[in-house]
């Protein structure tokens, strides 16, 4: 490793569904995080590591921030509030299209007191007239909280050159955190668990997409180079539990296909994929249920 070379980490922030997985997977060219047009899709911190020739970003894309009752929510707005801290930058992301909603603000009081430096990146910025995106601006400028506001699309790609400049030019000097062939620091299991996760928030509906869960009980190397992984999705209610299912088994086999194809595309790999559906009641407000399903935070 070269002399000047610089390294430390950015928590991406935000309210829900503001676009945060989406611009993690765009600054690391490929998908580290799980995305739906779901809010709370992601429910632990996803790190990406970022290689560049003398430099490694260390991108922590968090779950939203937002109010809930609900146990596993508070430990998902723990989880995120956590980063504040431990990193070297804070990317708090708005929606160009919503504007700052009191969502936003309740984020952003969760972070005000904050010592770290901050920059504020406007996202989705295809979806409004630049008059609106001008205006939107100038009155985040006035918030007197951002070194730098940088306007977005992480969905078409565009302006995130700049913003990984930015980001380079805050890191201090620094060791080489993760060797280069890493990409991320999430166990594989968890990794393989998500996308199946994320078949079912695209294919399912109302409370279904949020009561799951999914575990990778097991993955064995099997003859001619195939991989078995079987995994459990854990529903709530014995009512979800048959739309999971679907009738004559439909919906299980189009979620395990989808994340089969997935997950083959991404390993080089044949899969064989076994999924089984089992209700665990109210496990959301479980706090023993939630450690054992993978989703942990260190003061929870």
């Amino acid at each position: 490793m070269s002399d000047g070379f610089k390294s430390g980490y950015a928590s991406i922030v935000g309210r829900p569904n503001v676009g945060k997985s989406t611009l993690l997977n765009r600054l690391m060219a490929q998908k580290v995080a799980v995305t739906s047009k779901r809010p709370q899709t992601t429910r632990n911190k996803i790190t990406g590591v970022l290689h560049l020739p003398n430099a490694q970003i260390i991108l922590v894309d968090t779950p939203g921030i937002h109010k809930s009752e609900k146990t596993l929510n508070d430990m998902m707005v723990k989880a995120s509030l956590s980063t504040f801290s431990d990193v070297d930058l804070i990317l708090f992301m708005i929606s160009a299209d919503r504007g700052f909603s009191d969502e936003d603000e309740f984020v952003l009081n969760s972070m005000r007191w904050v010592k770290t430096r901050k920059f504020l990146i406007i996202n989705k910025i295809d979806l409004v007239e630049k008059t609106s995106l001008l205006n939107l601006m100038a009155e985040m400028s006035q918030k007197d909280l951002f070194e730098e506001i940088i306007p977005v699309s992480a969905l078409k790609d565009e302006d995130l050159d700049p913003l990984k400049n930015l980001i380079l030019n805050c890191l201090p000097e620094g060791p080489e955190y993760f060797p280069k062939d890493m990409i991320t620091d999430c166990p594989e299991s968890f990794l393989f668990g998500e996308i199946i996760r994320e078949k079912i928030l695209n294919l399912t509906r109302f409370e279904v997409p949020h009561s799951v869960a999914v575990v990778v009980e097991d993955m064995q190397e099997q003859g001619n180079g195939v991989l078995r992984i079987d995994a459990t999705i854990f529903a709530e209610k014995d009512s979800q539990k048959k739309i999971l299912i679907g009738e004559g088994g439909s919906m299980l086999k189009t979620i395990g296909r989808l994340a089969r194809l997935e997950l083959e595309k991404r390993l080089g790999a044949k899969i064989f994929l076994k999924l089984f559906v089992k209700v665990k009641a109210n496990w959301r407000d479980q706090r023993r249920a939630i450690k054992e399903f993978g989703y942990t935070h260190d003061s929870f």
